[in-house]
């Protein structure tokens, strides 16, 4: 007996933001997204002029790096000059907070998206919105807190400056009605050797 049951798209209620985002950002626009923990401008981490215009939008200077979002912790090892150990820390923060990992030795990125000394912070999202993203984008995004530099960062959506709002090239629809409370993520530094440094806790 033929079966027409139709097989459900888990991703039908974010399709057409997914769709348009991942269209702005292979242009190298700007997105303004909900990640793993706050709002964040966002776009391809491996494209120069696309990092070059977050800064513009948040005012800040460029010597200071943004923090890239993967799905994965496979594809961190394209990105990034990765201990092993960052596995089973990665594991671990799955079931806790989100957690952001400055390695040593960003590669393959935008050079202005690095630290001055070529380090590059970098986090698993497991948040269903952004992990898609970057899954259909097939390339590191860029998430930095969608606020001017030095302002407050945005608890949700409503709190977000309709400065920020009008310089990117697509907001995202999705969540923006969900005011849970969310904060940034924790930061550690982990070094080739496995020494931890917590950065923010």
């Amino acid at each position: 007996m033929k079966n027409d049951a139709k097989v459900s798209n888990p991703f039908a209620e974010m399709e057409d933001d997914l769709r348009t985002a991942v269209e702005v950002l292979k242009k190298g626009g700007v997105i303004l997204y909900p990640t793993d923990t706050i709002w964040g401008i966002g776009c391809d981490a491996t494209n120069e002029d696309a990092v070059k215009k977050v800064y513009e939008i948040k005012q800040r200077d460029d010597s200071k790096a943004l923090i890239t979002l993967t799905d994965s912790a496979a594809a961190i090892e394209r990105i990034a000059d990765m201990p092993a150990v960052a596995y089973d820390v990665i594991e671990a923060c799955a079931e806790e907070q989100p957690m952001t990992i400055i390695y040593d030795g960003g590669k393959n990125v935008a050079s202005n998206l690095l630290a001055e000394d070529g380090s590059i912070g970098i986090r698993v999202t497991f948040e269903k919105f952004s992990a898609e993203l970057c899954h259909r984008l097939r390339r590191p995004l860029v998430s930095t807190s969608a606020n001017i530099s030095g302002q407050p960062s945005p608890a949700s959506f409503s709190d977000i400056s309709d400065e920020i709002k009008t310089k990117v090239d697509y907001v995202v629809k999705y969540r923006q009605n969900d005011n849970a409370p969310h904060k940034p993520s924790k930061i550690i530094r982990l070094k080739p050797n496995g020494a931890i440094t917590i950065i923010r806790k």
